[in-house]
């Protein structure tokens, strides 16, 4: 017997849009770009010879159109994996529940989703203007602990090795940090050789939690220079951000391909930012679009 999806689990608005999104079923392309930036969708859609939908709800902005041929969806998230939370399921939703009927298709549609955002980069070879692709992402924020399946679809042993080197117990960064690796197949077409290949982490704010202190003490000090130093089977942090790791692991136990790519706009280690990168962003725009 098929599942079915009662309102309050699967909230559908009156013209039949999604609740938060306010998009429909046809509105989606398979291939999707994520954008942080309300304001980046149009940036994104500059580029589009075609447009199907613009639509505006909250933070969640949305275009689809055509690019060379290929039909792209770009949506806005807002910042932190709460809102990837909602974005991502509803996209899956949209793609894969029958909304006159509340219940699941019998062919699953598999979604391409590619973040394309900006980071802090942490390490020496990750200077301002780098492209980073998370191979890797670790969540600070604990999304993921609270679905089935989180445990198979993460990397235990990463995990582990990670919290034994920070010397975390107790009520440290709680709840339990998960890391769950990007689509392969995604990672080697839009990375190709020429980006950066890392771990990513994504943490729950953008003060404290990435280290950075103003008029409140740090519980931890020495946290980023800890992570910095953090090595597992020759892999390193290489950035940080606010939403890889629950894009990968929703993804991931879905069945859907997703990765993140960033461009770097701050150094930690080297103590450099570049407020101006509005200007240059958009190389990685058409670069992802050429290659999603």
């Amino acid at each position: 017997m098929k599942k079915t999806f009662p309102s309050s689990q699967l909230i559908i608005n009156e013209d039949g849009s999604i609740f938060h999104l306010h998009i429909k079923p046809e509105h989606v392309a398979a291939k999707v770009i994520l954008v942080g930036d309300p304001g980046r969708v149009a940036l994104v859609a500059s580029h589009f010879e075609t447009t199907e939908c613009n639509i505006s709800s909250r933070e969640f902005n949305t275009i689809t159109g055509t690019y060379k041929g290929k039909r792209i969806t770009v949506v806005s998230t807002g910042i932190g994996c709460d809102n990837i939370d909602i974005v991502v399921n509803e996209l899956d939703a949209l793609a894969n529940i029958d909304f006159q009927t509340r219940t699941e298709h019998e062919n699953f549609r598999q979604l391409e989703m590619v973040r394309l955002g900006t980071c802090g980069g942490l390490q020496p070879f990750t200077p301002v203007g780098t492209f980073v692709c998370s191979q890797k992402s670790m969540g600070f924020d604990g999304l993921l602990n609270f679905y089935a399946g989180r445990d198979e679809a993460c990397d235990l042993e990463f995990e582990e090795a990670f919290i034994k080197h920070m010397g975390w117990t107790g009520s440290m960064c709680q709840p339990h940090p998960y890391v769950v690796d990007a689509s392969a197949e995604l990672i080697d077409r839009i990375g190709k050789d020429d980006m950066v290949r890392g771990v990513t982490i994504a943490c729950g704010g953008f003060y404290g939690p990435q280290g950075r202190q103003l008029r409140v003490p740090l519980r931890d000090p020495e946290q980023n220079h800890k992570i910095v130093e953090f090595k597992h089977n020759n892999m390193q942090i290489t950035n940080f951000e606010m939403e890889s790791s629950a894009l990968a692991g929703l993804a991931k136990l879905m069945g859907h391909k997703a990765m993140t790519v960033c461009m770097v706009i701050a150094n930690r280690l080297k103590e450099e930012a570049n407020t101006g990168y509005k200007n240059t962003i958009d190389v990685l725009i058409k670069t992802v679009l050429d290659r999603i």
